[in-house]
């Protein structure tokens, strides 16, 4: 279920990389999100991304921890991202559209519901 993913988040305490690169896409920065259909309801999760032309790569995160992303594409529109965890391969996919993100995540390609993501606005730098 969609909680394993979360706890999987848990399990993989994987360093986050480098600082990240200056933004060159439109899914660069990071992205409040939302998953729905967990069996505990709906899990706030946070993205962290850089596009550099259709490769995305990043930081997921959520109160049950976070990882590096395996890999991510973004192509018209469409945004793609790969988690390979111990409990299997899970993949949130999801449409850019008016400045949003909404799509489904599977794990080993089971329906694991939907999830929705929001761009946070920039740190102000003082």
């Amino acid at each position: 279920a969609l909680a394993a993913f979360f706890l999987a988040l848990g399990a993989s305490t994987l360093a986050f990389g480098q600082d990240a690169p200056a933004n060159s896409g439109p899914v660069s920065g990071s992205w409040k999100c939302v998953s729905h259909g967990g069996p505990n309801g709906d899990t706030n999760f946070t993205l962290d991304l850089q596009q550099d032309g259709d490769k995305v790569s990043g930081y997921v995160d959520s109160d049950m921890g976070g990882m590096d992303i395996t890999s991510g594409s973004f192509k018209e529109d469409n945004l793609e991202i790969r988690l390979e965890t111990p409990q299997g391969n899970y993949v949130l996919t999801a449409k850019l559209k008016g400045g949003q993100l909404e799509g489904k995540v599977t794990l080993d390609d089971k329906d694991q519901g939907n999830w929705e993501g929001k761009k946070s606005p920039p740190a102000k730098s003082n």
